[in-house]
């Protein structure tokens, strides 16, 4: 067992309670933008939508476990890296999809829809990847993490701000229209307050093990937004849908991801450090693969 897998970074209550109102805040805001409409969509074209699920909860979660298999860090960096892929789409996805010329509507509807499958999705798969490899299901079974508390915690987190969020849109759109950029804005900056001091509380053992977390969560968020491009390519589905499919599965919600953390692996370090470092270096991935992808028209692009 290495020495980050011993590290604790232990929140007070009043400071848990504080980051589970802000990740509420966060998707409240998402969910401003969201209509029932972007859930039929999978009902009446879904087949985009089905194939960035399977890339999202399926194919990245195994994935990661081989990169696991492969490069064999820490377990409790490695039971990071598999809770990061066990979480959904994260909520900058859809400005970088239209940033990059994506199919907006499409990365609006997997959100939606990737939204409420983590509520079973994310204690599913955490629970699985993490028990098949040996030192990662050590720590499950030292924390006695149950699927069911979790699955709770995240239909609490994400799934009843998400219903709150709709149905005011839906009720007080214009109330809605006023609100929507600020909350954004304001949960987004006090969540990034909470980033920086997950790794400022760590920031020891972040660097003594900066070159690895670095490598390894470069490694991971690539494999991401490859395995959505090419699940989408695979499908036959058209280069705007590819885009948005590839930022959707790279760009994860690192915010639940440290809100579990914190909840059920009393601030385990070396998940903090992986999960806190992710959400720092999607963001730079994401705005620079984003970028490129603007300067290049999605209709010149080879099948």
């Amino acid at each position: 067992m290495s020495e980050i897998d011993l590290v604790r970074l232990n929140f007070n209550p009043q400071s848990l309670i504080a980051l589970n109102v802000i990740l509420g805040l966060v998707m409240f805001g998402v969910a401003l933008d969201l209509r029932i409409a972007d859930f039929r969509t999978v009902l009446t074209a879904g087949r985009p939508v089905l194939f960035g699920l399977v890339g999202q909860f399926l194919l990245l979660p195994a994935l990661t476990f081989l990169l696991v298999l492969a490069i064999r860090p820490a377990p409790s960096i490695a039971l990071g890296m598999m809770l990061v892929a066990a979480c959904p789409g994260g909520n900058i996805s859809n400005f970088l999809t239209h940033y990059a010329r994506g199919n907006a509507a499409l990365s609006i509807s997997m959100t939606a829809v990737s939204t409420l499958a983590a509520i079973v999705m994310t204690p599913l798969n955490l629970s699985f990847w993490g028990s098949l490899y040996a030192p990662t299901s050590a720590i499950l079974r030292a924390v006695a993490l149950d699927p069911l508390d979790m699955l709770l915690a995240v239909l609490m987190l994400l799934g009843v701000p998400m219903v709150v969020g709709m149905v005011t849109a839906h009720r007080f759109p214009r109330f809605a229209a006023r609100v929507r950029r600020p909350i954004r804005i304001f949960s987004l900056a006090v969540f990034g307050l909470f980033v920086f001091g997950a790794l400022g509380a760590n920031w020891r053992y972040f660097i003594d093990y900066v070159g690895f977390v670095v490598f390894a969560v470069f490694l991971h968020n690539a494999l991401a937004l490859a395995t959505g491009y090419f699940v989408a390519r695979a499908a036959g589905l058209a280069e705007r849908d590819r885009r948005a499919v590839s930022i959707e599965v790279g760009i994860q919600n690192s915010a639940l991801g440290l809100i579990l953390i914190f909840n059920f692996f009393d601030g385990l370090g070396g998940m903090a450090i992986v999960t806190a470092w992710w959400g720092i270096w999607h963001l730079i991935s994401g705005l620079s693969i984003a970028t490129w992808w603007s300067r290049r028209d999605p209709l010149r692009v080879r099948a």
